[in-house]
């Protein structure tokens, strides 16, 4: 960025005056002194330079933006700074939000979880929302938010935006467990918590980042966090999306919608509790 012609001119004079042969000449400090006024000059002469070489930067990277294929972060970007609500600039992928507050820029921009993925033909933009929990969009959300994508992308990119439920996730597990800490039915003995081990497994599902893998044996090393499990076992794991059927779950799974939950807790997620003595 440019600097000002003040800030050049009195550079150039402290220079001036630090230059053990040039200062014992010019001691005159006068704003009309002559060597004050030459340097006054160049300052103005390298303050052109230095704005035509801003005015290049900007058209280079004009030319650069319009010429590059953009990149998937490029898309993924876009999408969370979509604004429900508000108009598009012509011929522009930025919104005017002048007038407007943070708030309400914030409140604005509904997307809050986005995967882009390269398929054969197509990228596909995955989004959600989130209110309590990821969700969905409404059709006419995702109607403003598939318009807005279509004026932005690159021509001849062809988009498939997706915003679906979760992938549902159902799951049987055997705790062996700690009688000293958690009863038979996993409780804690001290009562501050009645469901730890349901608690640790469904912060593990909303901690994993959208459109991230479901590990088993990542799953594993967050249940043995649990105070007063011994050893957690995965007896079945099975997800689905859709219509498909149940499959099951070996070793990981990637969600199809960006994220999987469980349908119904209490049916989906069933665990024997088996009391274990300490370990030799």
């Amino acid at each position: 960025m440019a600097r000002t012609i003040d800030e050049i001119h009195n550079s150039m004079i402290a220079s001036v005056q630090a230059d053990t042969v040039l200062a014992p000449l010019c001691t005159n400090t006068s704003k009309t002194a002559r060597w004050r006024l030459f340097l006054r000059i160049v300052a103005v002469c390298a303050w052109t330079v230095e704005v035509l070489f801003d005015t290049l930067k900007a058209e280079i990277n004009e030319l650069l933006a319009l010429m590059k294929p953009h990149s998937l972060r490029w898309y993924a970007t876009k999408a969370t700074a979509f604004q429900y609500g508000y108009s598009l600039p012509a011929d522009s992928d930025k919104y005017d939000n002048s007038g407007l507050t943070e708030d309400e820029i914030e409140e604005s921009q509904i997307i809050k979880y986005v995967a882009v993925v390269e398929q054969l033909k197509s990228l596909r933009v995955k989004v959600a929302t989130q209110s309590a929990d990821l969700e969905p969009l409404t059709n006419d959300q995702k109607a403003a938010f598939a318009e807005y994508m279509s004026r932005i992308k690159d021509a001849g990119v062809k988009l498939q935006i997706d915003s679906l439920p979760p992938d549902r996730l159902r799951s049987g597990l055997k705790i062996y467990y700690d009688p000293l800490i958690l009863d038979s039915t996993g409780q804690r003995l001290d009562g501050t918590d009645s469901e730890p081990v349901q608690t640790a497994f469904k912060t593990y599902l909303r901690n994993l980042p959208f459109n991230g893998e479901f590990v088993l044996a990542f799953l594993v090393d967050a249940l043995q966090k649990v105070e007063g499990v011994v050893i957690p076992h995965i007896a079945t794991c099975e997800a689905t999306y859709g219509e498909l059927p149940f499959t099951s779950v070996d070793v990981k799974y990637l969600p199809d919608a960006g994220y999987l939950r469980f349908e119904n807790p209490e049916e989906d997620l069933t665990i024997e509790f088996i009391a274990q003595s300490q370990l030799q």
